[in-house]
């Protein structure tokens, strides 16, 4: 993806993380991707496991610019 100037988006998943993957996580930004952990966002109150994947999920389509209904964009009424 880097080599071919597109959009490359890691969402590491597993806790701790230890030096090796923090420094691969530093280098592959370096390199210009985009480390987007899946921590869900509390304020806007999610009622369910399902609300906090949509939070996560509408991030991802956000940064790769994927039009969604998911979640409206953060400063927006709507979508």
């Amino acid at each position: 993806m880097l080599k071919e100037k597109r959009p490359l988006i890691l969402v590491p998943r597993e806790t701790p993380f230890s030096v090796i993957h923090l420094e691969n996580m530093l280098t592959l930004a370096r390199a210009g991707a985009t480390i987007l952990p899946p921590n869900p966002g509390f304020y806007t109150h999610p009622a369910s496991l399902d609300e906090l994947v949509d939070f996560v999920v509408a991030r991802i389509l956000d940064h790769l610019g994927v039009s969604n209904t998911l979640l409206p964009r953060w400063g927006r009424e709507g979508n």
